[in-house]
C-alpha cells in the first residue's frame, strides 16, 4: 500500500527538487521529516529509491503555503535532506530554491498573476527572511523561457529577480554574530558572517591550498575537510548556532583572488562537501564580506566604488553577481542585496510514499 501527494518538481535557480502545499503533508514535525526522507530516497548514498539526485544540491525540499500576515503573498519553508543519513534540516535558507517559490504559487494557484510581471512578497519561515520576487507571467501565466542565463545552468531561461529584505543576521541574530571581523580558530584567521545564510570565510591559502582546485579535487582532500570541519565545529556555537555536529550550517568558504574578471574567487562546503558552484544567499553574505574593510574576505576582493556595487564572486562553474546597496553615511553597511536567477517547472504529478510514512499528524 502507498500513498500518493500532490507534488511540482522544480528546478530553482542551480538546485532542483519536489515542492509541496504545506496542507499536503504531516503537521507533525517527525512524521513530515519521515515522509521526505522516503519520498527522496534517504539515506542511500544513490538515493536510488526517491526522488533525491545522490548530492546535496539535488536533494532539496520546498514547502509553500498562502502568507499568513498582511502584506506577505506565500511563506516557503525549505528543506535540506541528508544523501548520506536520516537527516532532515530546516535551519537554513535556499535562495535557489527560493526561485522557484512564486512560480509554485502561481501553478498551483495559491496566488494570481497581476499582469505581465508579477511580483510576491516570501517569508522564509526557516529564518523569518523576507523577499519579493519578480517573474514574468504574460497572459496571466508563468513565463519559463527567455533569454537569462545563470552559470551552472545550461541554456537560458525567463529571468526571476530577488530582492532581499533585511538578511542581516537573519539565522545567527546579528551580520557579525561573534562581535569581531576577524576571529581566529586553530590558528586560521576567519570572518564569521551572516547577511542570510551562516558563512565562516577563510583565506585558501591559510589551509595549504589555493583556492582554485576544481570541486573533485577539493573533495578529495581529506586533510583539508578535516581542518574545515574543525574550525566549523568551534566557530558554530561562537555565531549562536549551537553544536553543529549535525547541522548543514555554517557553510565554510575558502577565498583568493579573483582570477577570471570578478572580485573574489570562492570555493564553498556545505558544509562537507565542495559546492559545485555558490549558494545564493551563500554568495550575498560572502559579498557582503568581501566589501567590509577588515574582513578575511575583503583582503581577496577588488570591489568596484560607487553605492550600489555589482560583485561578481567567482566559484567552480562560473560566477554569481549580487547586487549591494550600500549605505551613504556608512559605506560598509549593506542595506539590500538583489540578484538574478531563473527556474523551471519540470514534473506536475504525484510522488508515492508506503502509507506506514504517510500518516498525517
Amino acid at each position: 500500500m502507498q500513498r500518493a501527494i500532490p507534488c511540482l518538481f522544480m528546478r530553482g535557480g542551480t538546485s532542483r527538487g519536489p515542492f509541496f502545499l504545506d496542507s499536503d503533508l504531516p503537521s507533525d514535525v517527525a512524521q513530515r521529516d519521515a515522509l521526505l526522507l522516503s519520498v527522496m530516497g534517504s539515506p542511500d548514498v544513490r538515493q536510488i529509491d526517491g526522488m533525491g539526485g545522490a548530492d546535496p544540491l539535488t536533494s532539496k525540499v520546498g514547502m509553500v503555503r498562502r502568507g499568513q500576515t498582511p502584506g506577505v503573498d506565500l511563506e516557503f519553508l525549505f528543506a535540506q535532506v541528508s544523501v548520506k543519513e536520516a537527516r532532515v534540516d530546516t535551519t537554513p535558507n535556499c535562495g535557489n530554491m527560493l526561485a522557484a517559490v512564486a512560480p509554485f504559487g502561481l501553478e498551483t494557484g495559491l496566488v494570481k498573476a497581476t499582469g505581465d510581471v508579477t511580483t510576491l512578497r516570501v517569508l522564509t519561515r526557516n529564518t523569518g527572511t523576507l523577499s519579493d520576487i519578480e517573474v514574468r507571467t504574460p497572459g496571466g501565466k508563468v513565463e519559463y523561457s527567455g533569454d537569462a542565463r545563470i552559470d551552472g545552468v545550461p541554456g537560458t531561461a525567463s529571468p526571476v529577480n530577488i530582492s532581499f529584505l533585511e538578511t542581516a543576521g537573519s539565522v545567527c541574530g546579528s551580520l557579525l554574530p561573534t562581535g569581531r571581523l576577524v576571529d581566529r580558530f586553530d590558528g586560521v584567521d576567519v570572518t564569521c558572517i551572516d547577511n542570510g545564510m551562516p558563512v565562516v570565510v577563510m583565506a585558501a591559502e591559510s589551509l595549504g591550498v589555493t583556492g582554485y582546485e576544481s570541486r573533485d579535487e577539493l573533495n578529495a582532500n581529506a586533510e583539508l575537510k578535516k581542518k574545515i570541519e574543525s574550525i566549523r565545529l568551534q566557530a558554530g556555537p561562537a555565531m549562536n548556532l549551537g553544536d553543529v555536529t549535525k547541522k548543514v550550517v555554517p557553510k565554510m568558504c575558502l577565498v583568493a583572488h579573483p582570477t577570471a574578471g570578478g572580485h573574489i574567487c570562492t570555493r564553498t562546503f556545505i558544509p562537507h562537501d565542495c559546492h559545485s558552484a555558490v549558494g545564493v544567499l551563500g554568495a550575498v553574505t560572502v559579498a557582503t564580506a568581501a566589501v567590509m574593510p577588515g574582513s578575511v574576505a575583503n583582503r581577496f576582493t577588488r570591489a568596484p566604488p560607487g553605492t550600489s556595487k555589482t560583485i561578481s564572486v567567482e566559484h567552480p562553474s562560473g560566477e554569481f553577481s549580487v547586487v549591494l546597496t550600500m549605505n551613504p553615511a556608512n559605506p560598509a553597511d549593506v542595506l539590500q542585496a538583489a540578484l538574478l536567477r531563473t527556474a523551471r517547472l519540470i514534473m506536475r504529478g504525484e510522488v508515492y510514499v508506503p502509507t506506514a510514512v504517510a500518516a498525517k499528524g
